[in-house]
């Protein structure tokens, strides 16, 4: 008699995967949408810069000039059943919240009109109204609370699901796989995005990081992994689709690197030496994401008299929301009593 056939456990089973994903094709509309978001947040954070250097931003501030294309590419994909939480490089993600740019400001220069009433700072706003949880200072301590959001969705039975992103630094901290062990295991509706900016502050991924390819670091726990360029908006959104897809479908949590590049320094405070100028430049001139989706406005018909008139209209916006921190009063003392405990029955 022939042996029975073993009964394959669950590890020993082919990982489940996205589909191969499609570099995006957007409409006329959407293009004009993804540039405008893009745009957004580079001039906003370009008038950030500036408001740093004449001291009225306070602590520390981290700029995202470069990233773009990732949270436009991610965020433009989401629904309003979907959460968001990420670092301390936060200002474009809130932005692409749809938080109004006035507020993310003022939290900027610690104003009372701020989304967090000017406590939060650069490094730690929150907006339960626009799902996005933080804004964190703690290197990686974002992604076991993404795996939170996840788990609350899927408790919950909302159909929303968590993108919780973090860099390549962060990638190498211990609480990371803790959470990636639990979301694999309840097989939570999260997506944990690694924006690999090639510097965990100052330290390039070779010198740091023994597994580079950031895509992988799931596998040990059967953890699908995606990669993608994200420097092009185009190819990020159509990666973010596949992904969002199949978490939606049930399947548990992705990996999901997106291989950015940050044009300043860690933060403001940061000379970036380790680095040469022409090493910068060069991906400024070859793969900035802004003027990379020009080509595929310029092939939807979209004049650069179009693309002049949304630079005017974006930085009007941006000069309106620094005007209105700048004008908008300090938080009384007695703010410093309030938010501190939550009385729970």
């Amino acid at each position: 008699m022939a042996k029975a056939a073993q009964k394959k456990a669950p590890t020993d089973l082919p990982l489940p995967a996205p589909a191969a994903p499609k570099r995006y094709k957007a409409s006329r509309d959407e293009l004009l949408s993804l540039y405008r978001e893009m745009l957004l947040i580079r001039r906003f954070e370009e008038k950030a810069g500036q408001l740093y250097g004449l001291g009225l931003i306070g602590g520390f501030c981290h700029l995202y000039i470069g990233q773009e294309a990732v949270a436009a590419g991610i965020q433009t994909a989401l629904t309003d059943r979907d959460s968001v939480i990420t670092g301390y490089r936060d200002h474009g993600h809130m932005l692409l919240c749809g938080i109004d740019p006035k507020v993310v400001m003022a939290e900027l220069t610690g104003r009372e009109a701020g989304i967090s009433r000017g406590k939060g700072g650069s490094m730690h706003m929150f907006s339960v109204d626009h799902k996005f949880y933080g804004g964190h200072g703690i290197v990686g301590a974002q992604v076991p609370l993404g795996a939170g959001l996840a788990f609350a969705h899927k408790y919950n039975e909302d159909g929303g699901l968590c993108v919780a992103y973090f860099g390549d630094g962060a990638a190498n901290q211990g609480q990371v796989y803790e959470a990636f062990n639990m979301a694999a295991l309840w097989k939570l509706p999260i997506i944990f995005v690694v924006e690999n900016n090639r510097y965990a502050m100052g330290t390039a991924v070779t010198r740091s990081s023994a597994e580079t390819h950031f895509w992988r670091r799931g596998e040990a726990f059967r953890i699908p992994g995606m990669v993608c360029n994200g420097m092009d908006v185009l190819e990020v959104r159509g990666a973010a689709q596949a992904a969002i897809d199949f978490v939606r479908a049930g399947n548990g949590p992705v990996v999901f690197e997106a291989q950015t590049y940050r044009y300043r320094g860690h933060s403001m405070s940061d000379p970036a030496k380790y680095r040469s100028r022409e090493e910068v430049q060069e991906v400024r001139e070859k793969s900035d994401p802004i003027d990379g989706l020009k080509h595929d406005l310029a092939e939807a018909g979209i004049s650069e008299d179009e693309l002049k008139a949304i630079d005017k209209d974006i930085r009007a916006i941006v000069n309106e929301a620094a005007d209105f921190a700048e004008t908008s009063p300090e938080p009384s003392p007695a703010e410093l009593y309030t938010d501190v405990l939550v009385e729970s029955y």
